[in-house]
């Protein structure tokens, strides 16, 4: 399987438009499921993918090992979105917190969630709480490294993060009734 990665890599690099195809349909569905955690609509998702895949296709020579590759092209799709969004963002600090849902929710409410209901949810919140959100509980991003893409302060961070969470908390919240335990 890596091997026949490498050689699709090999021939995309040659400009193959064949081997172009076959590497965007095989990345294609994951990366668009990427995108769309990120964007607002499905089809700023699938602008970003479109971006995205033209910046895969122009840097292929900076990937050296093709094992690497999935990583690499899940990076510049994350990347892309980034730009989109950082033009047209403003992070700030949150510091009014009113209505954050403190209380914990049944397990049983997180597990009877789909990936579809999730992503549908992530969506609904605004871009700079989306962004912190997913890069953070998503990406796995430290605070630090969110500040750094972002150009905001790690408090900024650490606040839209908070603010994206009580968001989403009070949406499941509605969404599933008082299933809410003590």
């Amino acid at each position: 399987m890596a091997d026949q990665l490498e050689i699709l890599i090999k021939e995309c690099k040659r400009g193959k438009a064949r081997s172009q195809e076959a590497l965007y349909r095989k990345f294609a569905s994951a990366m668009y499921g990427l995108c769309l955690q990120y964007a607002s609509s499905e089809e700023d998702a699938q602008d970003i993918m479109q971006e995205g895949f033209i910046k895969v296709f122009s840097k292929l020579d900076q990937v050296k090992n093709p094992a690497a590759f999935p990583g690499w092209i899940r990076k510049v799709m994350i990347n892309t979105a980034l730009e989109k969004y950082r033009s047209q963002v403003f992070l700030q600090r949150v510091d009014d917190l009113k209505g954050e849902v403190n209380e914990e929710m049944d397990d049983g409410i997180y597990n009877s969630l789909t990936s579809k209901e999730l992503v549908q949810l992530i969506q609904t919140l605004s871009p700079k709480y989306r962004l912190v959100f997913n890069l953070y509980a998503v990406e796995g991003y430290s605070h630090v490294e969110i500040s750094r893409e972002l150009g905001i302060s790690v408090g900024t961070s650490k606040s839209n993060l908070s603010r994206a969470r009580a968001i989403l908390q009070s949406r499941i919240k509605k969404l599933y009734g008082s299933a809410i335990t003590k």
